[in-house]
């Protein structure tokens, strides 16, 4: 009976497609704990803090100095690591946050602040965010950059990133909002190399020709198969005080009134609402077929345990 339950499940799984939140990554275990493993020379390179935090408690302080190699490799680094469920053809939408402390160094080379990196040992990053000299950048495969804007110190930079992972140009994509604004519509470009998986870095690592010390900022890190399990929660309505009755307005005549203000409803007045984004394709709790099939399945199951047990 067990052998046949694992079968059927087996069957129907994979059909399937679970939303909401997958990971998340957000230090709101007070350390570090969240994540598969860990890569820096010392305890003081990477430190859950309390302050500064863009929500929640805590924060993640990285922190890089020259000849940081704790895995001797190219560059300087401290850096965490998750091995997540990414897999070819799967699709995710990633929310954090970024701060580059005042005195974040200006170099005209890179430093990479978060990275989807390959299993492979060597080469760049399929994608990976970083900063050249004043500008904040997203490249992909290939060195192609279809993102760039000003690096500001002191504030808190936030980030979703929509990614469909792929090596196929034609099939992998991505998308990305900054601080409220979509500033990449959907961008057809491989997102993997072929034949290889891909893991996320998260911290600081950056040529080793930089000499300053480097500190960034990390925080409310969450992984989610749908656009509304990573946007900030919507404002709560003002509290109702009554509606007062309008006076008449002795110029109007009826069927003359102007139709109310339309009221936004995104949490990010400046950005659509999910359901308004052109490119995007539904999703849904769980495909309606596949729900139905889970629970006729589910029923079928329940009857022949119950039949099983009378024998």
């Amino acid at each position: 009976m067990r052998e046949l339950l694992v079968s059927l499940l087996a069957v129907l799984m994979p059909g399937l497609s679970w939303a909401g939140v997958v990971w998340k990554g957000d230090f709101e275990t007070g350390n570090l704990g969240q994540y598969s493993s860990v890569q820096q020379v010392s305890t003081d390179r990477l430190q859950v803090v309390q302050s500064p935090a863009f929500q929640g408690r805590y924060a993640l302080k990285a922190t890089v100095r020259q000849g940081d190699d704790p895995i001797n490799s190219s560059g300087n680094r401290n850096e965490l690591i998750y091995k997540g469920r990414e897999q070819e053809g799967s699709e995710y939408y990633y929310r954090w946050q970024v701060m580059f402390a005042p005195d974040y160094p200006s170099v005209k080379t890179w430093q990479v602040f978060t990275q989807w990196h390959h299993n492979g040992c060597c080469g760049s990053p399929p994608v990976e965010f970083f900063v050249y000299g004043e500008e904040l950048r997203l490249t992909l495969t290939d060195s192609v950059t279809p993102w760039t804007t000003k690096l500001d110190r002191g504030v808190w930079h936030d980030f979703i990133f929509h990614v469909k992972w792929s090596p196929d140009p034609s099939v992998g994509f991505v998308e990305l909002w900054h601080n409220g604004r979509r500033v990449l519509p959907r961008y057809m470009h491989a997102t993997m190399y072929a034949g290889d998986g891909i893991y996320l870095k998260l911290g600081l690592y950056r040529s080793d020709t930089v000499q300053q010390v480097g500190v960034v900022y990390h925080d409310g890190f969450v992984q989610a198969t749908r656009l509304d399990d990573v946007l900030p929660p919507a404002p709560a309505p003002a509290p109702d005080a009554g509606t007062p009755t309008p006076a008449p307005d002795a110029g109007t005549s009826p069927g003359d009134e102007e139709p109310p203000p339309v009221v936004p409803t995104s949490p990010w007045p400046d950005s659509p609402t999910p359901s308004t984004f052109p490119d995007d394709p539904p999703h849904a709790g769980c495909s309606s077929a596949g729900g139905t099939l889970w629970a006729v399945a589910l029923l079928g199951l329940g009857g022949l345990l119950r039949r099983m047990r009378r024998r």
